[in-house]
């Protein structure tokens, strides 16, 4: 049996290279194409700073969407999370509220929604695609009803200049990207819940049997979720200056896709913080260079919906890979 098991999987190591550096790979060639299409627009020190600034939302975003993909779950409704998180920040900040406590405020309200979304797929046992689906409608009807189907600016604070970029440096944003990953990597990899989750998305039965609180992961997952979608809505709040109910429409979709793009499975069970920083990267990337070459928003967003079924292909692709 140790024989017969070794043989196959030393003659098909080639076969695990795409898994481990396909999402890098995919970035490299997606530079070196709109390197080698506008060289003088796009290689430049402060387009690349633009496009970290770029990812810095949907990076952040997508650290609590790795943490739910690998649990097996889905959540459809960050975008509306996203929007809603600004639109309470706007409005602490007009009533006078210290800019950390309304940052502080968008962010735990935006957790406890993924809260009430973990609660209702655990307690009624309904579908995460379901929950969230019906959330995402939910939150983007709060968010337009709390500002009055309108933006909120309120006066300027130090909160805008979390997305500038400084001469020479890095927008705020994307050093609280970076430290959030890290935490996130290690929570995975060195914690007993970071066992949990892989647990869970692997198996959920097999966890349930091992003595894994199943529900209370579940419920942990989609709050954390939510929680750095705050904070994504709070990068978001600096980029716009202001609340806007309507921003981060289909964000959802790119944010899925970063994650399933670093080598996450949709069935669960498998992901990590690198390659979902890698896909997201490539998201900006494809998104400023269409911007550089100048083609049209519809055209963007065919480029866009291409990335997302490609990179549920590449899912299918893996998956069936594993299992031969």
């Amino acid at each position: 049996m140790t024989a017969e098991t070794s043989r196959p999987t030393g003659s098909r190591w080639w076969r695990r290279l795409p898994r481990s550096y396909g999402p890098l790979l995919g970035l490299v060639a997606a530079c070196c194409l709109f390197a080698a299409l506008r060289p003088q627009t796009f290689i430049s020190r402060d387009n690349l700073a633009i496009i970290l600034q770029q990812t810095a939302v949907i990076g952040i975003s997508s650290l609590g969407m790795t943490l739910v993909i690998i649990a097996g779950g889905i959540d459809l409704s960050v975008g509306s999370i996203i929007a809603l998180g600004t639109v309470v920040i706007a409005q602490l900040l007009q009533r006078h509220c210290p800019p950390a406590l309304a940052a502080l405020g968008g962010v735990a309200v935006s957790a406890g929604c993924g809260l009430v979304s973990g609660l209702l797929i655990t307690r009624l046992r309904l579908l995460a695609f379901v929950v969230t689906l019906g959330m995402m409608g939910v939150l983007r009807g709060a968010a337009k009803g709390l500002a009055g189907e309108q933006p909120i600016y309120p006066d300027e604070t130090w909160l805008n200049g979390l997305m500038t970029l400084g001469r020479g440096g890095l927008p705020t944003g994307v050093w609280l990207m970076l430290v959030c990953s890290v935490v996130v990597a290690l929570g995975l990899r060195h914690t007993r819940f970071g066992r949990h989750v892989f647990a869970i998305g692997s198996n959920e039965l097999t966890a349930r049997l091992c003595g894994v609180p199943v529900e209370r992961v579940q419920v942990a997952v989609y709050a954390l979720e939510a929680g750095f979608a705050g904070l994504g809505s709070v990068l978001q709040f600096a980029y716009l200056t202001g609340g806007d109910p309507t921003t981060a429409v289909g964000l959802e979709l790119n944010i899925i896709a970063a994650v399933v793009i670093g080598g996450a499975s949709l069935q669960g069970g498998r992901g990590s913080v690198g390659g979902t920083l890698v896909g997201a990267l490539v998201m900006s990337v494809v998104a400023n260079g269409c911007t550089k070459l100048g083609l049209s928003n519809w055209v963007q967003e065919i480029v866009t919906g291409g990335i997302i079924i490609s990179a549920v292909l590449i899912d299918r692709i893996r998956t069936q890979t594993r299992e031969d």
